[in-house]
C-alpha cells in the first residue's frame, strides 16, 4: 500500500478555487489501476486543504500521475497559495483494526 498526502494552505479568498482543482485532480484518478480511495479534506481549525489518496503501490500512483497532472496543468497555484504544498509519500508500517 502507498499513500500520497498533500497539505495545501490556500489564501483565504482562493480556497474554493483550490478545492475545485483538487476535485479535478481526484477525478483524474478515477478508473486508474491501483487506486483504492481518495479524499479532499479541510482541517476545521486551520482551513488547510488535504488531498489523501491510497494506492496499491507507488508504481500505480506514478503510472496515473500524468493523467492527474493534465487535469490541473493550467491552474495558477502561485496565485492561490503563498507556499508550495507539503507532500508526503507514505508506506504503511502497521495497520490497526484488521484481524
Amino acid at each position: 500500500m502507498f499513500i500520497h498526502v498533500a497539505i495545501h494552505r490556500p489564501r483565504l479568498d482562493k480556497a474554493e478555487l483550490l478545492v475545485d482543482s483538487m476535485r479535478r485532480f481526484g477525478s483524474g484518478m478515477l478508473g486508474q489501476p491501483g487506486l483504492q480511495q481518495f479524499f479532499t479534506l479541510r482541517d476545521q481549525k486551520t482551513g488547510a486543504l488535504i488531498g489523501l489518496a491510497i494506492w496499491d503501490s507507488k508504481e500505480a500512483w506514478e503510472a496515473a500521475r500524468p493523467v492527474m497532472l493534465a487535469a490541473i496543468e493550467n491552474d495558477p497555484f502561485d496565485e492561490w497559495e503563498d507556499l508550495p504544498p507539503d507532500v508526503f509519500h507514505l508506506d504503511v508500517l502497521w495497520m490497526g483494526g484488521e484481524q
